[in-house]
């Protein structure tokens, strides 16, 4: 018999809510979700999104909740220890291969953000113009040996934090890095409201019109609530093996949930006022982060040091989001694989950087590699495409059913209640609810959007 490998736990329920929260913050946090609310209605938009949670984020968090601190194992391990010898393992094994194809193309655009900081830092923004600013921004992706260089550094951090293990890694970073998230967001958000012309930017992020609800912006609406959350890839089944047994997990999920729509809401007003006070497009996408916010930053008083916080707290949350998915394979090879930690967190980075590379030199038809394609697609979006669009959803709504009908309904009871130190019988008749009857339809209708058989 070989020797049991002691298994760390996060030290508190303060730590368990940051590491949580900050593996669903990420860089769609800062201009994705802000500008879909603005686009769909505003209010409206974010009365449906909550909805969404309700029926779909908040029963797959509980349900990877529960998965991982009941076994205390890796996503792979644990669905082996849950139902041994059936094809569920699959689940786990979907959640790293996630991880992977999500990293291979997280990594590059990261990568852009360290850039972008670097550069802010070395003052390369004062004086620029839209035209400089778009071609600064075509270097940087085009590359080909800058953007590379980024990616490493960007993965390279992150393998390096996850060396020193849950509690001096994982945890002290991200309680160090989240609360100065929301301090440097607050700084922007107060710059950018005291703008003329800023409550433009306000009735775009709020307005409530249900006249703009499409079918459409009702599908956005359900599959953000589902990625957003970071849910369907191993990450909260892997952080949860780390929670302690006092930990509330009902209480935890609905923080983390709230938590994080509120740093989208505060990235937003931070962004879109500012935008707006300028007369730039608040619809660019990517190029709203790269090229228009140097630009509007750079005609403000002391706006550099506003550039600085700006891309500081987007690196924060592109690193956070990073540590837990670079942290689910790191788990499964070093607790099934037999690997030491520092071993299983290098391998892995050297596959993700290696592979990553693929991903960073086809960003364009006219990158190096851009003219590869596999179904009309190029490796960055070929990652992209795999991991959000098949494995995601199809491993949440796999979570679901496994959840619903397969584990027996007295062990989820004992689990979420603490083993009846919890009073919460009447949430977790709702969650069944939700699990059996509702959430798993709704994911169908996600998976069959995101592969393209369901249009609206």
């Amino acid at each position: 018999m070989g020797v049991v490998k002691k298994r760390e736990t996060f030290s508190s329920g303060l730590a368990v809510f940051f590491a949580t929260l900050g593996s669903a913050v990420g860089l769609g946090n800062i201009w994705k979700f802000p500008y879909l609310t603005g686009q769909n209605g505003g209010g409206a938009f974010l009365l449906v999104y909550f909805c969404c949670i309700l029926f779909v984020g908040l029963p797959i968090m509980l349900s990877e909740f529960y998965i991982g601190r009941k076994t205390r194992k890796n996503a792979v391990g644990a669905l082996e220890e849950l139902k041994p010898g059936t094809p569920w393992k699959n689940i786990g094994i979907m959640g790293v291969a996630s991880s992977y194809l999500i990293m291979f193309f997280y990594s590059c655009v990261a990568g852009w953000v360290y850039y972008y900081l670097f550069k802010a830092i070395s003052g390369d923004f004062v004086n620029v113009t839209m035209e400089t600013a778009k071609t600064q921004f075509g270097d940087v992706i085009m590359g080909p040996l800058s953007p590379i260089l980024w990616q490493f550094i960007v993965i390279a951090v992150v393998a390096g934090i996850l060396t020193m293990g849950v509690k001096k890694g994982i945890e002290k970073i991200t309680k160090t890095l989240m609360p100065l998230l929301f301090i440097l967001i607050i700084i922007c958000d107060i710059r950018a409201l005291t703008l003329p012309g800023a409550a433009e930017g306000i009735q775009f992020l709020f307005h409530v019109d249900f006249g703009q609800l499409s079918a459409a912006a009702i599908l956005a609406a359900l599959g953000l609530a589902f990625f957003k959350l970071s849910l369907g890839m191993g990450t909260m089944m892997t952080y949860s093996s780390y929670f302690t047994e006092e930990n509330n997990m009902f209480s935890m999920a609905v923080k983390v949930a709230l938590s994080d729509t509120l740093v989208s809401m505060l990235a937003g007003l931070a962004i879109f006022p500012t935008v707006f006070s300028f007369g730039m497009e608040p619809t660019a996408g990517p190029g709203l982060l790269f090229m228009t916010i140097p630009l509007v930053f750079s005609q403000m008083p002391f706006g550099n040091l506003l550039l600085i916080a700006f891309f500081f707290l987007t690196a924060i949350a592109a690193t956070t989001a990073m540590l837990s998915l670079v942290e689910v394979p790191v788990a499964y090879l070093s607790e099934e694989k037999g690997m030491s930690r520092k071993g299983a967190a290098i391998l892995t980075a050297v596959i993700m950087f290696i592979v990553g590379i693929l991903a960073t030199l086809s960003v364009d038809k006219t990158s190096m590699l851009g003219h590869i394609t596999f179904f009309g697609l190029g490796f960055f979006d070929l990652f992209d495409y795999i991991s959000s669009n098949v494995f995601m959803p199809l491993g949440g709504l796999l979570i679901a059913l496994l959840m619903g009908y397969s584990i027996k309904r007295e062990d989820v009871v004992a689990e979420l209640s603490n083993h009846g130190k919890l009073k919460i019988a009447g949430l977790v008749n709702v969650y069944f609810l939700l699990i059996r009857y509702v959430t798993p339809v709704l994911l169908i209708v996600v998976f069959l959007n995101a592969i393209g058989i369901l249009k609206m």
